[in-house]
């Protein structure tokens, strides 16, 4: 299939709108990032994923609506408490926004409970893993429960009783929480707080294991089940789970005397008392109880999401923990770059040849690996690097530490600012500092968010820079589930381009004068609008425009603008947008020559691609930006032009292939819906993911003997 029918107008929306500021030509950001989780929700509900893959991505679904109220709800209420008055492209003001949040939401919650019910739950069971109800158990199961509830559960519960001798309890933002209810001698109704210690023990508690077959029940229900143990001498009349959600927005303060690190560890913790954004309840939950919690919470009844599916959704990644290969997706070797094995040789050969790097499909072992011989080689003198999301055991943090021990200078910037990696970013940014690394803490004011490293070595011919920038984190974990592209170079305009990067970042100087980097707060988005510009020039001249962007966010107002001129002046826009996207695609006289596809699928597509015809001399660049306000305004971001011809081609038919996707691909309808891409007549489907698994590594090229 070329693309969607766009012959149909979304409504409200005026045949050939001439008006860029129009707000019916830009779709809301928070209604879009929720279409986007709409199709994160088809995927588990596809029986063509194995079914542990299935529970996957309904967990991913709770944890990304855990996220986008912690974040993006809690943004909109702080506007709406602080009467601004300025609105997006779309010109929904917050207010609106909430309410449209609230009714999509509304229906993902009775969405998510349908697929765990009647399509997962039951396929799980038929597969041997038997998630049980209090009500299915038999009484020597329901004993055995107890026996083990009382010695090992008991002791860890506090039960917290509000009335008014004792405050309602302070609840920390995402816990599983019981609201229960008893009757004292006196017959008066009272109310208590248990929390339900998932931290501390499965979430899925086994109730047995044999005859192949592995039963299960919800920790909640052991504990609900439960409770006369922890509430002797009184009558339990109820309990019912909930959970809070609080504003995980921090305030970075830096006052004088004050450094970063403290200003950010504060904010931190100051998180943990932040406001309530929601209360999602169970279904079963009584109405007086809802509104009592309400109440206490200081939230409204739009607050409320009452949900039939297990809450905390984000838990079912347990269940895809199980040792269960079957269940899952077949693992794969990824690619092993001759360029890079073995590490001794790698720079000699990268002196004479560019790499492009694909992650999952290629191996990250092989830029450990080289980081590793470059902590240890005497030819060696500098590695400097950008850490954003950093994993636990970082093999990456080894190597770095091991340069500095062997008398290397090694400059680390460590992004105190990524959302929800503070404290772990605040304690290796510690551990490296102990070491006499010279650490970096980001930036006051903005979030490094360019993936950059670079060694500097001793050559015949003088100094070497051997630079590795990509689109993703220098994250062993990471690495294996997102797409994400890198290119290692000894080009010397780079090399140049990233040492003023680096000195820009880690000492004082004015905006430097790059070659070839663009780089955002400063030359990143006019250097996106003159190519822009430069192939609507192309298209009036010659009518051989076209514009081909891989991203993950497209809301800039003033580049979706551009790319309308560049539409209506006939040349060709095809845009592969993962996630958000405010633009609509194929509304006549605006929009018609653009297409929008969607994939998601087994990896989250997070790899960038900007390619531009630039009459049949294409230049494409790569890096870490998506086109949003955040990344080109209030971020440290970079993307570079490809130097390589030959891996500039390769990295289009990479774009090809995910836009020819006819399996995960959802084409952008001009209404804000997304339809399903299906393959033309004759044709057989194509799953890019499938096929990158499977031609791994044809990106390389051959190593310069």
């Amino acid at each position: 299939m070329i693309g969607p029918e766009t012959d149909q107008e979304p409504d409200g929306c005026v045949e050939c709108v001439r008006d860029l500021d129009d707000p019916s030509l830009y779709i809301n950001r928070e209604v879009s990032w929720l279409a986007f989780n709409r199709r994160v929700l088809e995927e588990a509900e596809d029986v063509a994923h194995p079914l542990l893959e299935r529970v996957k991505f309904l967990a991913i679904c709770g944890s990304n609506l855990d996220e986008f109220f912690m974040v993006r709800v809690a943004g909109l209420l702080h506007q709406v408490a602080g009467g601004v008055l300025e609105r997006p492209a779309d010109g929904m003001t917050p207010g609106e926004q909430l309410a449209a949040i609230r009714e999509e939401v509304c229906g993902l919650y009775p969405a998510y409970a349908r697929c765990w019910e009647e399509e997962i739950r039951p396929a799980l069971g038929d597969a041997g893993i038997v998630v049980r109800a209090m009500d299915d158990l038999t009484v020597e199961e329901c004993a055995d429960l107890r026996r083990t509830f009382a010695e090992r559960v008991l002791p860890a519960l506090t039960p917290m009783a509000f009335d008014a001798a004792r405050p309602f309890p302070f609840i920390s933002s995402l816990c599983l929480s019981l609201a229960v209810a008893v009757r004292d001698g006196d017959e008066q109704r009272r109310f208590a707080r248990v929390k339900v210690p998932a931290g501390l023990f499965p979430r899925l508690y086994p109730v047995r294991r044999g005859s192949g077959e592995q039963h299960l029940i919800f920790l909640e229900d052991v504990v609900a089940e439960n409770l006369d143990l922890l509430f002797p001498g009184v009558r339990v009349e109820g309990a019912w789970p909930f959970r809070v959600t609080r504003d995980a927005e921090i305030d970075v303060r830096i006052e004088e005397g004050a450094d970063l690190l403290t200003a950010v560890e504060e904010g931190v913790a100051s998180r943990t008392m932040a406001a309530a954004v929601r209360l999602e309840v169970a279904a079963s939950m009584p109405p007086d109880i809802v509104s009592l919690l309400t109440a206490r919470l200081a939230l409204s009844e739009s607050d409320v999401y009452v949900s039939a599916a297990p809450l905390a959704l984000s838990d079912l990644w347990c269940l895809h923990a199980l040792n269960r290969p079957e269940r899952k997706d077949v693992p794969f070797l990824p690619a092993v770059p001759l360029l890079l094995d073995p590490p001794e040789d790698a720079a000699e050969r990268l002196a004479k040849s560019d790499l492009l790097l694909y992650h999952p499909y290629d191996s990250f072992g092989s830029v450990v690996r080289f980081l590793e011989w470059a902590a240890a080689d005497p030819s060696v003198l500098a590695i400097k690097i950008t850490l954003y999301r950093i994993d636990p055991g970082s093999p990456i943090i080894e190597a770095i530490l091991e340069a500095r021990q062997n008398g290397k200078q090694v400059t680390v910037l460590v992004e105190l600012k990524a959302k929800f990696d503070e404290r772990d970013n605040i304690s290796w940014a510690r551990t490296l500092e102990r070491a006499g690394v010279h650490v970096v803490l980001g930036h006051p004011s903005l979030k490094v968010h360019a993936k950059v490293c670079m060694v500097v070595r001793k050559h015949r011919d003088g100094i070497q820079r051997v630079v590795h920038i990509s689109s993703g984190n220098y994250n062993a974990v990471t690495t294996r589930i997102y797409g994400d592209l890198s290119y290692v170079t000894t080009d010397r305009a780079i090399g140049d381009d990233v040492s003023l990067l680096f000195n820009s970042l880690t000492g004082y100087s004015r905006l430097p004068d790059y070659r070839c980097l663009l780089v955002a707060p400063e030359g990143l988005k006019s250097g996106i609008l003159e190519r822009i510009e430069r192939e609507i020039g192309r298209q009036r001249e010659h009518g051989d425009g076209h514009i081909a962007w891989k991203l993950n966010g497209l809301l800039d107002r003033e580049i979706i603008a551009a790319l309308y001129r560049a539409s209506q002046a006939g040349v060709r826009v095809d845009l592969n947008v993962r996630g958000l996207c405010a633009l609509r695609p194929g509304i006549p006289g605006v929009s018609e020559n653009i297409r929008v596809l969607s994939i998601v699928g087994r990896f989250l597509e997070h790899a960038r691609i900007y390619y531009f015809g630039n009459g049949g001399t294409p230049e494409v660049l790569l890096g870490s930006s998506d086109m949003m306000p955040r990344n080109v305004k209030r971020r440290v971001e970079v993307l570079f032009p490809v130097p390589d011809p030959r891996i500039a081609a390769e990295l289009k038919e990479i774009f090809d292939v995910h836009f020819g996707d006819t399996v995960k691909g959802r084409w952008l309808r001009p209404d804000g819906g997304y339809e399903r891409a299906v393959p033309e007549a004759g044709a057989d489907p194509l799953s890019s993911q499938d096929w990158l698994i499977a031609n791994r590594g044809i990106w390389h090229g051959r190593p310069d003997s």
